[in-house]
């Protein structure tokens, strides 16, 4: 099988070729593999060994011969490339994110690949109650005022329409929880808090007094564990929409443990948004309050249709998955191979 994986050298990219590398050495899958990124990784280092790799801009209008030319031939398309920063330039994201999705739709069509993986995210679901578990067939229309989730649900739109106007080509989509790894902690500290902040992160951090929303609660998955749900998909040639978590739900009682706070101070929404808001204008920290709208809409997933149909399940918990990217973010750990990876 040759599979085509663009944004293969980020967090989600890295784990799944360790995953495809171990099915083709451990498991005898007859695998080739090809990587697409906008930066190049050491072509020496695991897991980017054996790897064909084409560097370019999923983006980029001009790049699209070469997407295509890098799929010729191709079983297989995992759809990884994503960004999220610089977040004040909207137009740069959408090019990414959005146009960037139509050109490998377009290219795999023009390619002849027969089966389409793309990652979507619970952030493309409408906002959905707290204390139920939504299944697949919520409405993926996104949570307004996060440009995250603007995205993900106009990239669900392309889905839906690639799927129609091509019966013959197998899609799926993933959408996973956060993605969490003690190796991302250097990546997502950049993403999310700046390159000075995440300086200032214990890798064991304590709060006596743990000020939190009532209404965040989310769900989280380790990076490893989303790679094994993208192979299942492709081994078994699976289609259509697959919610990937693992338990338990996190909520402020489980961010309290793990802070080892002694006490829970309700923090209203609108303060912490209010927060986030100004300290991201003046540009102190590069979230943006659309995160925490997406945090309080964003549904608990159910997982049962990954369960039975794909047979996966989650080896770490979400606890375990969290207390290691705090870790990472304190250490600044990443994987020097890796451009998006490098550690702090």
């Amino acid at each position: 099988m040759r599979i085509v994986i663009t944004g293969a050298t980020g967090n989600a990219g890295t784990a799944l070729l360790k995953r495809l590398q171990k099915a083709r050495t451990e498991e005898g899958a007859d695998l080739e593999l090809v990587g697409i990124a906008r930066r190049e990784p050491d072509r020496n280092a695991a897991p980017y060994k054996g790897v064909e790799w084409h560097t370019l801009d999923v983006g980029h209008y001009q790049d699209r011969g070469a997407l295509e030319q890098a799929m010729a031939g191709a079983d297989a398309v995992v759809h990884l490339a994503w960004q999220i920063q610089p977040n004040h330039n909207r137009e740069l994201l959408r090019r990414t994110n959005v146009a960037g999705t139509a050109h490998v739709l377009g290219a795999a069509r023009h390619a002849g690949v027969r089966h389409v993986v793309c990652a979507s995210s619970v952030g493309a679901y409408s906002p959905a109650p707290k204390d139920q578990r939504t299944k697949e067939g919520w409405p993926a229309g996104g949570v307004k005022g996060s440009h995250y989730s603007v995205d993900k649900a106009a990239q669900e739109r392309l889905l839906d329409s690639f799927a129609k106007e091509n019966p013959d080509i197998v899609v799926a989509r993933l959408r996973p929880a956060l993605i969490f790894s003690s190796e991302a902690g250097s990546e997502v500290g950049r993403y999310f808090l700046g390159r000075v902040l995440p300086r200032l992160i214990p890798r064991k951090p304590w709060l006596p007094v743990l000020p939190v929303p009532k209404e965040l609660v989310f769900q989280a998955v380790h990076s490893d564990d989303v790679a094994d749900a993208y192979w299942r998909v492709l081994d078994q040639r699976a289609e259509g929409a697959f919610n990937i978590a693992a338990e338990p739900v996190l909520d402020p009682n489980a961010l309290a443990w793990i802070f080892k706070a002694r006490r829970l101070l309700p923090l209203p929404l609108p303060v912490l948004r209010a927060v986030v808001d100004l300290s991201w204008r003046l540009r102190l920290q590069v979230t943006d309050p659309g995160w925490v709208d997406m945090a309080a809409g964003a549904p608990v997933m159910d997982t049962g249709r990954a369960h039975g149909l794909l047979g996966w399940m989650p080896h770490k918990s979400s606890l375990e998955a969290l207390t290691e990217i705090l870790d990472g973010l304190g250490a600044g750990k990443g994987r020097k191979a890796s451009p998006p990876l490098t550690p702090r």
